[in-house]
């Protein structure tokens, strides 16, 4: 449990254990689901030719039931560069995400689009996020899926939430809750709100809902991708 991560499902985070993977056929109510072999070993990609295999949207048949785990060293060639808007401009149509990164935290790793859990759970496979919130597949090398209250903040002066990083567009990411405990009661489609001290930002959703922020409020930078 220590090392396997976390996996979520109906906004709720849990740790897969050995007990959470034994267990798939009636935590998805599917009794096709088995990631374990006769010997209780679990069916683990262990090569970076098994990540490619398993981490697409058409997973190959060989590694259907499998827990897919690609290791940053695949991809340590890979340079990402997000340019983002040091003044964001904001935008009351809604934009929505494309296939790069959504935002970046204070450490450089990039915030991303919502896990395609759809094309994961169809072939029986699961993509477990570490305890960080984050994971690598083969496009965006490490990036963050969830936020876990691991990466750097930035406490604010006010009561309110620190901020985390900053989205594509400028307008910055902040934690769900304030310094109090207590969660925006007037966040917009997107995840974001105005207020007199920082003007438009976003604050992170919950770690379990697999949506940082849900879209995009102002006009986003981009993402530039060599391997």
């Amino acid at each position: 449990m220590e090392k396997a991560g976390i996996w979520f499902k109906d906004d709720k985070v849990y740790d897969v254990s050995g007990h959470f993977i034994a267990n798939l056929d009636e935590f998805y109510s599917d009794d096709k689901w088995l990631l374990y072999r006769e010997d209780g070993t679990i069916k683990v990609t262990e090569t970076e030719e098994a990540c490619l295999a398993a981490a697409k949207p058409e997973v190959d048949k060989d590694y259907h039931n499998y827990c897919v785990e690609c290791l940053p060293e695949y991809f340590k060639d890979q340079v990402t560069t997000f340019v983002i808007p040091a003044t964001p401009t904001y935008l009351k149509s809604v934009q929505n995400f494309g296939r790069g990164g959504i935002g970046i935290a204070f450490n450089g790793v990039n915030y991303d689009p919502p896990a395609p859990t759809h094309a994961i759970l169809a072939a029986h496979t699961i993509a477990p996020l570490d305890d960080h919130g984050g994971h690598v597949n083969p496009h965006g090398g490490y990036h963050y899926h969830a936020v876990t209250g691991s990466t750097k903040e930035i406490v604010q002066n006010d009561t309110h939430a620190a901020i985390i990083g900053y989205a594509i567009d400028g307008f910055g990411i902040y934690t769900l809750l304030d310094k109090n405990g207590n969660k925006p009661s007037d966040l917009d489609e997107c995840g974001g709100h105005f207020d007199d001290i920082r003007g438009y930002h976003y604050h992170a959703g919950e770690p379990g809902g697999n949506q940082i922020i849900k879209c995009l409020h102002g006009l986003p930078g981009y993402t530039e991708i060599k391997e």
